[in-house]
């Protein structure tokens, strides 16, 4: 017997009462590898790169993943035979794009904080692109480039004060953000950049937020892009590319996004209005690649009911899935085999020594100690983001395609996260 997908996991679907991602039953990888384990839909997130495939169908698109939703080396590896450039934001993101297969050709590297090291080696590596944030910043590349005799291939991040509408920690486009180069500033900015011998301009960058699930800050954006391209090659200085970033949200709880090619249907259709139709684009989505690809599987250890509230309490935590504690962030989660019993209510929590180690709040679940459950719409920003705090290990990752599950992350050890430790005396 088979039951409709979860909503926004097309890859994720009951059968038989057992939660499968494609063809992997989830309760055998949850023995064979323990808990907490992260399981990842490999056609899932080919079919989220798709979309963008199809919306710049016959456009000079260079579409590159930003890879700080999700850097496990696997999933880099994945992409890069997909045909992505990458979005990076550290050295470490661009030597795991070159341990994965990927390009620093085709690899943009982003970030408000380069320092000196990262440019020489960015450089040396020759990267594709930097997204420089600040006037200082120029000034700083400028010098390393030449001091290895080369240039270095330049975008502005630009801060249009476009309103993304999402969760402040993850606006980033407007005047109050740490990101970008002020509005009014940008034509100055660029032509300090083309006076630089040591920079070549190559294109402007943009990106306001993320969980975007709305077109219309994108459409403001866009048309200020567009807005300040005039302005910066009327002052003489040419632009060969615009990037537009990525942010374009998922669905965690009934959010309705728009697809991503029809968001670039509407896009590329002010492009063209405007006279930009034939202009090489960049975006950077991460997020929307990977989120709903993703899923936790955790064990219920103990269920602890009270006056006030129900604790289920899990061995997945904070640790593991920051989004909750960091953003107030909302993850469905799910009985890999749902029980018949009436449902109560739950506080569903970690086992870590902060009262901010909660994964739900206030949860509708029938089940029973030694349950399995799943959290899902942990593709992004999970793992990624995932610590040792109170000397935890991290979790183990598998990546399905299709009846073929492939341990792509062992399970750390205690003695990995002590290797580099020395005790003295």
């Amino acid at each position: 017997m088979h039951t409709p997908h979860l909503p926004g996991q097309p890859h994720i679907a009951y059968h038989d009462g057992e939660l499968f991602v494609e063809e992997a039953n989830l309760s055998a990888l949850a023995q064979q590898h323990g808990t907490p384990l992260f399981v990842y839909s490999k056609a899932s997130m080919l079919a989220a790169l798709a979309a963008y495939q199809r919306g710049f169908a016959g456009r000079q698109v260079q579409i590159c993943y930003a890879m700080k939703a999700n850097s496990s080396l696997a999933i880099i590896a994945l992409f890069a035979q997909a045909g992505c450039g990458f979005d990076v934001v550290s050295l470490g993101e661009l030597t795991r794009v070159l341990r994965a297969g990927g390009l620093a050709s085709r690899t943009i590297f982003s970030g408000v904080g380069k320092t000196r090291p990262e440019m020489q080696a960015a450089l040396q590596a020759g990267i594709g692109c930097f997204n420089v944030e600040s006037e200082a910043e120029l000034e700083v590349l400028n010098e390393v480039a030449l001091g290895l005799g080369l240039q270095a291939p330049v975008s502005i991040r630009v801060n249009p004060n476009v309103d993304p509408q999402t969760h402040p920690y993850i606006s980033t486009g407007l005047k109050g953000n740490k990101f970008g180069i002020a509005h009014e500033r940008v034509v100055q900015t660029y032509q300090r950049a083309a006076a630089l011998p040591g920079l070549r301009v190559m294109g402007i960058d943009c990106h306001i937020g993320s969980q975007i699930t709305q077109e219309s800050p994108y459409l403001d954006a866009m048309d200020r892009m567009l807005d300040l391209v005039e302005a910066i090659e009327v002052a003489g200085v040419p632009i060969r590319h615009i990037d537009l970033g990525g942010g374009l949200g998922i669905n965690y709880n009934g959010e309705t996004p728009p697809e991503a090619d029809a968001l670039w249907c509407q896009l590329l259709a002010k492009l063209d209005a405007r006279g930009f139709g034939q202009r090489a684009l960049m975006v950077e989505p991460g997020r929307s690649l990977v989120g709903n690809a993703g899923l936790c599987v955790t064990e219920v250890l103990y269920l602890k009911p009270g006056e006030q509230k129900n604790f289920c309490i899990i061995d997945a935590a904070m640790n593991d899935l920051p989004r909750p504690a960091m953003y107030q962030a909302f993850h469905q989660i799910v009985p890999l085999q749902p029980r018949t019993t009436a449902p109560d209510t739950w506080e569903v929590v970690g086992p870590i020594c902060e009262s901010g180690d909660w994964i739900g709040h206030d949860r509708p679940l029938s089940v029973a100690q030694g349950d399995l459950l799943a959290v899902l719409s942990a593709g992004a920003y999970c793992m990624s983001m995932a610590s040792n705090y109170n000397t935890r290990n991290r979790a183990a990752e598998v990546l399905v395609d299709g009846s073929l599950a492939h341990l792509i992350r062992a399970r750390e050890s205690y003695a990995d996260q002590m290797r580099l430790e020395h005790l003295i005396g």
